[in-house]
């Protein structure tokens, strides 16, 4: 994130892709202005209509956070705090991406808009998720007491361990995106790097 020298503009830039131009935004007097894949815009921070937050780790870099801006009529941007730097480098920009975001909110705070400040996952997708882990859930200790009912204590081990690995990786990745609002002087600390 680069700020102008008289304190005007504030910009994020990443990649997401390896190959492609850089996704870049900045934050101007006159709203957000961005520039992704040859489209570019200008969006007054008042037009912004609504910012989803969410937690989305993939396999190259597990801490990776995204914005989701829409504006009024349509039309929505991404924004990722991770950046490709080579074939197997998926390099994190976490103050970059944060600053940016609180820059963001501040200004639109300041222009008066209503926007939609959701944080997490939409409410539907995040009961099937939760829908899909409880039939897991099932499933796993159903596996767990056959092993034991049989004496296969190597597999229960084995089932044991499985479990807790998954819920330690999964587990994160549900409570961070647990759908909720949050606002403009309040923005949510655990989806923000």
């Amino acid at each position: 994130m680069q700020r102008a020298e008289a304190g005007s503009a504030t910009s994020y830039a990443y990649k997401a892709s390896l190959i492609g131009s850089a996704h870049r935004f900045e934050l101007t007097e006159q709203g957000l202005s961005w520039h992704v894949a040859g489209r570019s815009g200008l969006w007054r921070y008042d037009e912004i209509s609504a910012i989803r937050l969410s937690f989305r780790p993939v396999s190259m870099q597990q801490h990776r956070f995204r914005a989701d801006i829409s504006r009024d009529g349509g039309g929505r941007v991404a924004i990722l705090s991770t950046s490709w730097q080579t074939a197997a480098l998926m390099a994190p920009q976490d103050n970059g991406f944060r600053d940016f975001l609180i820059e963001l909110h501040a200004r639109m705070a300041k222009a008066g808009t209503r926007a939609e400040l959701t944080a997490g996952l939409g409410r539907t997708t995040y009961a099937a998720v939760l829908a899909f882990l409880s039939v897991l859930t099932l499933a796993m200790t159903g596996l767990l007491i056959s092993a034991l009912m049989i004496g296969e204590f190597a597999g229960a081990l084995f089932i044991v361990g499985f479990a807790a690995l998954f819920a330690w990786q999964i587990g994160g990745f549900v409570r961070r995106n647990q759908p909720r609002s949050y606002s403009f002087d309040q923005l949510p600390r655990s989806l923000l790097p």
